[in-house]
This record gives C-alpha cells, sequence and structure tokens, in this order.
C-alpha cells in the first residue's frame, strides 16, 4: 500500500545522482570513491563505512565498466601498494559535487514527498498511485516502489468553483483538499492543505493569493502541479 506523504527539506529530500553509461552515480558512490581516496585502501574504505569488501568491490567493478578506471591498485612493494583515484575519477566527484551544490541552491524551498506504486509507465512518464490519489512523474530507473518529489513552490490553489478542468492546462496533476492552516509571513505564506487522511501539503503561495484565494482553515481548494515538475525515484 502507498505510504504517506510528508513534508521535507530538499536537502533531505532530493538525492544527487548521476546517470552515467546506463549506470547511477549517487551519493553512496561518491562516499566510497572519498574513501578510497583518504584510506588508499578499498578495503580499508569498505571497513571504514561499514561495508563488506566484497560489495564495495563489485560496486567499483560495476562503475568502471561504465565509465572506465577509477581505481589504480598498487602491489605490495618499498611502498606497501594500496589504491589511489584516478584523474577521471576526481573529474567524476567533481561533477558530483557541482550537482549537490545545485541542489543545494534551492534548499530553502519545501519539497513534497509521496510514497507511490508505479501503475502505468509510457517512456520516461509513469502514472502512480499515491496515499493522495494518482500523480504523473517522471522515472528515469525501472522500479515499482517509488517516492515522488516535487517542491511546494510548484503547486497551485484554486477555488473549486474556478480551478482549469485538466484538458485545459498542462498541471495534469491536481488534488482536492481542505485548508487547516495558514502561516503568514512578509510576502508568502505556507498553506497546509489536507487532502487525503494521510497527506498534507505544504503549499508556498503570495500573501496576495492568500487575499485573493480567501484561504483560511476549513477553505476547499484545488493543487494542481505539473508532471514535468514532478520526480519519481525508486525507494
Amino acid at each position: 500500500m502507498p505510504g504517506p506523504g510528508l513534508g521535507a527539506d530538499m536537502d533531505a529530500g532530493f538525492s544527487a545522482h548521476l546517470r552515467i553509461g546506463g549506470v547511477t552515480f549517487d551519493g553512496d558512490d561518491a562516499a566510497l570513491l572519498r574513501a578510497i581516496e583518504d584510506h588508499r585502501s578499498l578495503n580499508a574504505a569498505a571497513e571504514a563505512l561499514g561495508r563488506s569488501y566484497s560489495r564495495a568491490h563489485q560496486r567499483v567493478t560495476d562503475l568502471e565498466s561504465a565509465v572506465g578506471p577509477l581505481v589504480e591498485r598498487r602491489r605490495g612493494g618499498a611502498d606497501g601498494g594500496g589504491s589511489e583515484l584516478t584523474d577521471d575519477a576526481r573529474d567524476l566527484l567533481a561533477r558530483f559535487a557541482r550537482l549537490q551544490a545545485a541542489l543545494e541552491g534551492t534548499a530553502r524551498t519545501e519539497e513534497v514527498v509521496l510514497s507511490g506504486t508505479v501503475r502505468e509507465r509510457d517512456g520516461e512518464l509513469a502514472t502512480i498511485e499515491t496515499g493522495a490519489g494518482m500523480v504523473r512523474a517522471l522515472l528515469f530507473e525501472d522500479a515499482t516502489d517509488v517516492e515522488v518529489l516535487f517542491r511546494a513552490d510548484t503547486i497551485t490553489l484554486h477555488r473549486p468553483d474556478t480551478a482549469p478542468p485538466a484538458a485545459d492546462t498542462s498541471a495534469r496533476n491536481r488534488f482536492r483538499g481542505t485548508v487547516t492552516d495558514v502561516e503568514r509571513g512578509e510576502a508568502i505564506a505556507h498553506v497546509s492543505v489536507a487532502v487525503s487522511e494521510e497527506v498534507t501539503l505544504r503549499v508556498v503561495v503570495t500573501l496576495a493569493s492568500v487575499e485573493h484565494l480567501e484561504l483560511a482553515a476549513g477553505s476547499s481548494v484545488v493543487a494542481t502541479f505539473k508532471a514535468a515538475a514532478t520526480r519519481a525515484v525508486p525507494r
């Protein structure tokens, strides 16, 4: 069964990863390469990270089959042997660091996370059953159990009587809900919208929108957001 949704900061929600040669390079892989660089040994790196040597070795092998040599292994000798990263490995870590920095640049925006199950696939677009209802999202991996991620500032709120029909807008994802709380700031507000017994969305809107839509606890609303701005990742 799909799990409940929750609010999270983008630092915790969006996991940076690179797709290279059909292999996904993520934070765990970056940590492994950095540990090899620090300890100059795959065995010591695996031990430091609490991983088995065999799994760490297999992961490096899988990555190298996609991107080329990442670790240079030296036999024992006067210097005692060991392992060190190749220039390609350091370039890969630099690319990953730049991606992480780009994601962290949006860290001040809250993110919505919904657990769900893929019901249909149309290329990279998936239809996913969540605790709040069906959602269409971009999914680039082969997965059935996923987490659906979208930023709170990509959600648009409408009054039910003026919400555009789904066929007339690119924002095909939509939930009906009830406002439970409005937290006002100087220029924006965080509006909590219960869209099911399990899921409450935290939506960022301007104070002008709060006034125009007459948003208050108990207000009925329709929340819409685009599939193109919605990402699904394997759980």
